[in-house]
């Protein structure tokens, strides 16, 4: 894997080995205020709405910051009862 991806085995052990960076730390704790915001609106608020309820909660995050972390954790706004996309059957 080493020689494919062109590092030395002693560099790709240390990054293995290297402990979360502060941000990761806080993105990590902050995935789970969004998932609790996210439950509590029954699964129905986006981004903005969960940036709002964080705000409101004292957090200090931006709504780019949020929408990057809900795409990372699969989690999406419900958005009514139509069917959205593609052709019209």
């Amino acid at each position: 894997l080493c020689r494919v991806i062109g590092v030395h085995r002693s560099g790709f052990y240390a990054w293995l080995k290297q402990p979360l960076s502060k941000r990761a730390i806080e993105d990590k704790r902050l995935s789970g205020l969004i998932k609790q915001s996210w439950l509590e609106s029954g699964t129905s608020y986006g981004y903005r709405n969960i940036t709002k309820d964080l705000k409101d909660w004292g957090e200090t995050c931006g709504k780019h910051r949020v929408y990057r972390i809900m795409k990372i954790e699969g989690i999406r706004s419900q958005r009514g009862y139509k069917r959205h996309g593609g052709f019209p059957s």
